[in-house]
C-alpha cells in the first residue's frame, strides 16, 4: 500500500497566513531536522503533476540580499524534491505557484520536528477508500495505477478492501480488524454477509483468517484443491455462466471459490464423455466414466494381458524430451526447498503443479505403446476417471466381475489395485511432509558425517555420477536416482531450514567442526586454490575431497519411500540411532498424542501409554522423551533403507536389432531370462 505524506496541523490563524509564492524562491532549509535523503520522489512528482500540490510547505525567510529573498523549506522536504524533479524535466516553470506557510526562524525547527515526528502512514482503510473515490470519479483502474506508480492488481485489491461494510472499515481504522482478516471478509461482496460473519465470530480463534474464510465459503468449492475445478478450469466454468468468488489477494492460478457445484460436475462429465468416446473408438466392448476414481470399485475388475510395441525413433526422442522436462521441474522445486528465503506459497504452487504435469506426461507416455489383441478388446473394457490432481486416468483391459467369475468357474481371486493398474494405491502417510523433511535432514547429516571419513567411498560416489555423463551413449535410457547433486550445490542451508533442531545434533557438530578446520587451512583467494591443492599431500587432498563430496549429499525428502541416499547409508553402515534421538524437538512435538500413546504402548508398556492419555499434548510429549530418548528407537522414515530400482526405458526386441548399449536390459526385467520378449505390459518400464 502507498504511504501519503501528511501536512502539519494548521490552526485557523495559520490557514489564513498560507500564501502562494513562485517556485524559484524555494530552497532547502538548514533547520530541517530530517537529514536523510528523501525517497519515493518520482511517484510523488507524478501525483503533483496530475493533481497539483494540495499540501502547503512550511518555510521561513532566508538571510540574504534582494527584493525577493529565498524561502527555506523547513517542512515539506519530499514535496520540494518532487518540484525540483518536475522543474528539471521541464514540466513546471520557475514561476509555478506553490502554497506556503511562512514562519519565523525561531519556529522553523519546531515546525520541522513536529511534522517529522507526528507524521504517520495513511490508514489502509482510508487509502482504499481514496482509491475508490478516484474510480467513482470516472478514473479507470489503469489510470489510478499509473498515477501512483503501482500495479493494477494493487489498485483492484484496494478497491476490494474499500468494498467492506463501513462498520468494518471503522474497525480497521481503530486497529480492531487487521489486514489479513479484511482480505478474507472482502471475499463476500455484500455488506450483510461481511458483518454477519465477523459478528458471529465471538471467540478469538473464530476470527483467524482461516476460520473466517471457511465461514464465508462453506457452501462453495475451493478451486485450488478440487480435482473437478482443475480439470474443467475456471475460464471454462465462467464461460458456461458459473459464478466464481475471486480471491484477489492470492497469486494462485486457480484462486477462487466455485458456487455452482452442479454446473461444475456437468461440465466435467461432458468432457469425460468426450474422452470416453475416443477410448470407445479403439474397439473396447465397454467404457465407463467416473468423475473420481474408486479403488474399491476397480479392484473387483480383472485385467487382460497386453504387450508393448517398440516405439519409433521420433517417439524415443519425445520420451527423452518429456523426461528432461520432468527432471527440470523436479530440480526447480528442489532448488526452492534449498533456498534460505521465506516461504512463497504462490511460487511453491506453481512449481508443484509443473512437477505434477510433467510427471503425468511421462507416466502417460508408456500407455501409448500398450497393445491388446482384438479378441481381448471384445471381451474387456476401460474406465475413464479423474485422479486427485485433476488429470484424466484411463484404465484399459478390464474384465467385469461377473464375466471374470464366469471365466474362472466362479473362483474370482481379488486383484489388488496395484496389480490391475500398475500404480500404487494412495495411502494416508504416517508422517506429514514437513516431518519427513525434518527426519530425512538428520539422516542426510549423519550420512555426510560418515562419508567425509571415507575418501575411497566418496570417490566412488562421485564417479558413479560422472560416468553416466561421460559415457552417455551407454546409459542413455537409464534414469537412476542419485544421492548427490552434480552442480556442486551443498545441502548445508537446507539441513537447517528443514530441521530447526539440527544445531544440537551430533552429526551437525562434527560436520561444522570439520568445516571450521578446513576453512582455517584453505587460502583466502579462490584463484590460489589450484596451486595450493597441487602443493598438498595425498592425505590432505583425499580428506578434503571426501568432505566436499559429503557436503553435496542431499537426502531430504517430503515422503517416506525408497531413496538413493540409502545406498550410501548401507555402504557406510551408518547407525542412525547414534546420530538421532527421539526427543520433543526432534519428533514428539510434531505428531499427535495418539501416535505418542501408540509408540509408548509398543516400545515401553501399556501402562505408560495409559498415563499419557489423560495428559495435555505438551506433557505427553515430555513424558515420551523421558521414556524413549535413549531407547534406540527410530521412526519408520529413518528405518526405511530401501533403494529405488534403476528403471530403464528399453524394449524387448532392441537386442534383435543389434543396437549398442542395451545389453543390460535383462537386469531391468525388460526381457526374459533367455533374452526373449516377455510379451506382457512390463516390456516398457516407466521412469521412477
Amino acid at each position: 500500500m502507498l504511504q501519503v505524506e501528511t501536512n502539519s496541523t494548521l490552526t485557523a490563524a495559520d490557514a489564513a497566513r498560507v500564501q502562494y509564492v513562485p517556485y524559484f524562491r524555494l530552497c532547502p532549509s538548514p533547520f530541517n531536522v530530517r537529514k536523510r535523503e528523501p525517497t519515493g520522489i518520482e511517484p510523488l512528482a507524478e501525483t503533483i503533476d496530475g493533481r497539483g500540490l494540495m499540501q502547503n510547505l512550511v518555510v521561513h525567510t532566508m538571510k540574504g540580499r534582494g527584493k525577493q529573498p529565498k524561502l527555506g523549506v523547513c517542512a515539506g522536504q519530499r514535496r520540494l524534491a518532487a518540484l525540483d524533479l518536475l522543474f528539471s524535466q521541464g514540466r513546471i516553470t520557475k514561476d509555478y505557484q506553490v502554497p506556503v506557510l511562512i514562519v519565523s526562524e525561531g519556529e522553523a525547527v519546531a515546525a520541522s520536528l513536529i511534522e517529522n515526528r507526528e507524521r504517520e502512514p495513511m490508514c489502509l482503510a482510508d487509502e482504499a477508500v481514496a482509491f475508490r473515490l478516484l474510480v467513482d470519479e470516472g478514473k479507470p483502474v489503469i489510470h489510478v495505477a499509473a498515477l501512483f506508480k503501482v500495479s493494477e492488481m494493487v489498485v483492484r485489491r484496494a478497491l476490494k478492501i474499500a468494498n467492506l461494510a463501513p462498520a468494518l472499515l471503522d474497525l480497521m481504522r481503530e486497529d480492531k480488524l487487521d489486514y489479513e482478516q479484511a482480505k478474507v471478509l472482502a471475499l463476500a461482496d455484500d455488506h450483510a454477509t461481511q458483518e454477519s460473519v465477523w459478528n458471529n465470530a465471538i471467540n478469538g480463534w473464530q476470527r483467524r483468517p482461516s476460520e473466517l474464510r471457511a465461514a464465508i465459503t462453506k457452501a462453495e468449492i475451493d478451486a485450488r484443491d478440487n480435482a473437478l475445478a482443475k480439470f474443467v478450469g475456471l475460464d471454462a466454468y465462467e464461460a458456461a455462466g458459473g459464478f466464481v468468488r475471486r480471491d484477489l489477494f492470492s497469486d494462485g492460478e486457480n484462486a477462487g471459490y466455485i458456487a455452482d457445484a452442479d454446473l461444475l460436475h456437468r461440465l466435467a462429465t461432458d468432457r469425460l464423455i468426450e474422452v470416453s468416446q475416443s477410448v470407445q473408438s479403439e474397439g473396447w466392448s465397454w467404457v465407463e466414466t467416473r468423475t473420481r476414481g474408486d479403488a474399491n470399485e476397480l479392484i473387483r475388475y480383472g485385467p487382460v494381458h497386453s504387450t508393448t510395441r517398440k516405439p519409433t525413433k521420433n517417439e524415443k526422442a519425445e520420451l527423452a524430451a518429456l523426461v528432461a522436462t520432468r527432471d527440470a521441474a523436479h530440480m526447480a522445486l528442489n532448488a526452492y526447498y534449498d533456498e534460505d528465503g521465506g516461504e512463497d506459497e504462490a511460487r511453491y504452487d506453481r512449481l508443484g503443479t509443473a512437477v505434477d504435469v510433467a510427471t503425468h506426461a511421462v507416466d502417460q507416455y508408456a500407455e501409448r505403446f500398450e497393445v491388446f489383441t482384438p479378441e481381448d478388446m471384445q471381451r474387456a473394457g476401460a474406465f475413464v476417471y479423474l485422479d486427485d490432481d485433476g488429470f484424466v486416468t484411463i484404465e484399459r483391459g478390464l474384465i467385469r466381475p461377473e464375466e471374470r467369475a464366469a471365466a474362472r468357474g466362479g473362483d474370482a481371486r481379488p486383484v489388488t489395485a496395484t496389480e490391475q493398474s500398475g500404480k500404487p494405491a494412495r495411502m494416508t502417510p504416517l508422517h506429514n511432509e514437513k516431518l519427513c523433511r525434518r527426519l530425512t535432514a538428520h539422516r542426510t547429516a549423519a550420512i555426510q558425517t560418515e562419508l567425509a571419513k571415507h575418501p575411497n567411498v566418496a570417490l566412488a560416489v562421485l564417479m558413479s555420477r560422472m560416468i553416466p555423463v561421460v559415457f552417455e551413449e551407454h546409459y542413455e535410457r537409464q534414469y537412476p536416482e542419485h544421492a548427490i547433486e552434480v552442480d556442486l550445490r551443498t545441502s548445508r542451508g537446507a539441513l537447517v531450514k528443514h530441521a530447526d533442531d539440527m544445531a544440537d545434533s551430533v552429526a551437525w557438530k562434527e560436520i561444522e567442526a570439520e568445516r571450521a578446520k578446513w576453512m582455517r587451512m584453505l587460502p583466502a583467494r579462490a584463484d590460489a586454490l589450484l596451486p595450493w591443492l597441487l602443493d598438498q599431500g595425498s592425505d590432505i587432498q583425499s580428506n578434503l575431497f571426501a568432505f566436499c563430496v559429503a557436503a553435496t549429499v542431499d537426502g531430504i525428502d517430503g515422503s517416506d519411500h525408497a531413496h538413493a541416499v540409502n545406498s550410501l547409508a548401507d555402504a557406510l553402515s551408518v547407525d542412525l540411532s547414534y546420530y538421532w534421538k527421539p526427543t520433543r524437538a526432534s519428533y514428539f512435538d510434531h505428531v499427535s498424542k495418539s501416535r505418542i500413546a501408540d509408540l509408548l504402548r509398543e516400545h515401553v508398556s501399556p501402562q505408560a501409554a495409559a498415563e499419557v492419555q489423560g495428559m495435555k499434548k505438551d506433557a505427553a510429549a515430555a513424558a515420551a522423551e523421558v521414556r524413549m530418548a535413549d531407547s534406540g528407537w527410530l521412526p519408520e522414515v529413518l528405518e526405511n533403507r530401501a533403494v529405488p530400482e534403476c528403471l530403464s526405458y528399453a524394449w524387448a526386441d532392441d537386442d534383435a536389432d543389434g543396437e549398442a548399449g542395451d545389453a543390460g536390459d535383462d537386469a531391468d526385467g525388460l526381457t526374459g531370462e533367455d533374452g526373449d520378449a516377455t510379451g506382457d505390459d512390463e516390456g516398457l518400464a516407466e521412469a521412477a
